[in-house]
């Protein structure tokens, strides 16, 4: 999907500017942009209503974003990233992002970077699903590129496995405690039966029921795009259900 005409403006503007971590702040827009969050609130809130599945969605793509070269914004601009085999043809929510900026941009145009509406937009589609809410830092610049082959090495996969995943959060400066607790994102989300396929068949340290139940929708000989939830009790809720249902060997990806 291409990215969005106003998304591409702003990142011309800022793109001789940068800022430190040490320079967000919450109260970022609070001059220049005080509907900002009011309003990407509200455009999560409503995506979020019509999709349940949304909210992982725009979690999902904000992880994207954020831990291929930080979170820049560089996951919106068209191709490159988009393409990395583990975004192409499963990432969502441009649509939602693009509306967002737009509707900004009419109450203060060139002011509110799309790397804050995707940050922000990440912690809302939480909160919107019954998780926890958390302080946003603004101030975020967007990127004018973004690096395609960074998203096929850096970006954990279904099939990693532990060492693998702490590695690639080591990389990022993140700790094991750290990745953990991301993971637990996965508690509204799903995947596709190929990237869990040869668990449910040839793994042993899954319960046998659980493992089961998935294989009348995810065949050996075929099925690949079936979705399975990531967490099987409730899937459209943010909670820690994901875990318990790690305690109990009914996790769906080698990852898990």
């Amino acid at each position: 999907m291409a990215a969005s005409a106003s998304c591409i403006s702003l990142v011309v503007l800022v793109a001789l500017a940068t800022v430190a971590s040490a320079q967000l702040s919450p109260t970022f827009y609070d001059t220049s942009c005080p509907r900002a969050l009011a309003t990407i609130k509200s455009g999560v809130m409503a995506a979020v209503s019509s999709d349940p599945r949304m909210g992982a969605s725009l979690l999902r793509l904000h992880f994207h974003d954020c831990f291929v070269q930080g979170c820049d914004a560089s996951v919106l601009l068209s191709g490159m990233e988009q393409n990395a085999i583990p975004n192409n043809g499963s990432l969502r929510g441009f649509g939602v992002i693009d509306s967002i900026k737009t509707q900004i941009e009419a109450i203060c145009a060139q002011t509110v970077s799309c790397a804050d509406i995707l940050t922000v937009a990440a912690r809302d589609s939480v909160v919107a699903l019954g998780g926890p809410s958390w302080t946003v830092p603004l101030g975020r610049r967007d990127s004018i590129d973004a690096n395609e082959a960074a998203a096929n090495s850096d970006l954990p996969g279904p099939t990693s496995s532990r060492s693998d995943l702490e590695l690639a959060f080591s990389n990022k400066g993140l700790l094991t405690v750290d990745m953990v607790a991301l993971s637990g994102a996965h508690t509204i989300g799903q995947a596709q039966c190929g990237t869990f396929k040869d668990r449910i068949y040839n793994e042993t340290n899954i319960d046998t029921t659980f493992a089961t139940s998935l294989r009348a929708n995810c065949p050996r000989s075929n099925g690949d795009g079936s979705l399975a939830n990531l967490d099987t009790t409730t899937a459209n809720t943010f909670d820690n259900a994901y875990y318990t249902n790690l305690m109990s060997q009914k996790g769906l990806l080698h990852s898990d």
